[in-house]
């Protein structure tokens, strides 16, 4: 009777099991976390993305932020979520530097991670408070040698993209700066505004608003070109570090063994995002681009990412600070 007792209760559990796997997906709400604090960069793309999701797979997105360690909480959240398409997260390029900023390398994102799709490219910018002293990128690099290490910049955080552009600018310009690492860029520009640090570097969806509004003026974008949205600002190219360029990109990733026909859909669901006129339309206004693609090219981007900021971190000597 035992025996049998146990052979019921097995039975009952493969039935129930199959019938949840018949289960459709998706069939519940999906989280995407984010790596930095409500209101930044990352967390509006991350928005824009979950609503457009929402409509095209029929179930509730939800944010969820989890900043600190340098996107790191985040990741880990992830990779130790169930493989199942109900946990994803929007990344940046933190997921690749991190591996080269942490030592031993905090996870293996070509292992623990599955790609699913990139998102889009938003450049990186310096900017000041308007008024201040620091009118032109030729001004700051004449500032900080006057007075080395002493002229503060904040970022996003600790192997933020706009902390390591910032760290490889210094060491083209032959320059010691302070850096101030935030928990997001929201939070950065907040006390350049209230005169705590001279200057800070996030991208240009963060400022775009404060440099309407006449309240943070730009010294100069790190993108290969200029943004239409900031036509004024000049490059670091064209400013006189030729070849110098940074942007911030954003990808889709799951939990590794995630099952591929749950990646495929989740990948089609964003592309249909990225070819809305809304996502186009909030992309653009802050200079940056959509970027459709396959989940193989988002995959061979997080590579060669890996490969650039391990060698960038050796000939910086970038340290966590």
């Amino acid at each position: 009777m035992k025996f049998v007792r146990h052979l019921v209760v097995l039975l009952a559990a493969v039935v129930s099991t199959a019938a949840l796997s018949a289960d459709p997906y998706p069939s519940k709400p999906i989280r995407i976390l984010v790596g930095y604090t409500a209101g930044g960069a990352v967390d509006t793309v991350a928005r824009t993305i979950g609503q457009q999701l929402s409509a095209t797979l029929g179930q509730p997105v939800v944010i969820e932020n989890k900043p600190g360690a340098g996107t790191n909480i985040a990741v880990h959240t992830l990779i130790e979520s169930a493989p199942d398409g109900y946990t994803l997260m929007l990344t940046a390029n933190a997921l690749a530097a991190n591996m080269a900023l942490y030592h031993p390398p905090p996870f293996d994102a070509e292992k623990d991670v599955v790609p699913v799709a990139l998102v889009g490219r938003v450049p990186v910018v310096i900017a000041a408070k308007e008024g201040s002293e620091y009118t032109t990128l030729a001004k700051l690099v004449q500032l900080a040698k006057a007075k080395p290490g002493e002229t503060g910049y904040a970022t996003p955080g600790n192997g933020s993209t706009p902390h390591l552009a910032m760290e490889m600018f210094a060491h083209a310009a032959g320059i010691q700066l302070m850096h101030v690492p935030y928990k997001g860029g929201s939070q950065a520009i907040v006390d350049v505004l209230g005169g705590q640090v001279p200057l800070v570097a996030v991208n240009a969806l963060e400022v775009v608003p404060h440099v309407k509004a006449g309240k943070l003026h730009v010294l100069a974008v790190m993108s290969a070109s200029r943004t239409p949205m900031l036509p004024g600002a000049p490059t670091i190219a064209e400013s006189g570090y030729p070849g110098f360029e940074a942007s911030v990109w954003y990808g889709l990733i799951a939990p590794a063994h995630t099952p591929p026909e749950v990646v495929a859909k989740l990948h089609d669901a964003v592309q249909k995002a990225l070819a809305t006129a809304d996502v186009q339309k909030r992309m653009s206004d802050v200079g940056g681009e959509a970027t459709p693609g396959s989940a193989a090219q988002f995959g061979a981007l997080i590579h060669d990412e890996r490969v650039r900021y391990e060698k960038l971190v050796k000939e910086a000597n970038i340290k966590l600070d």
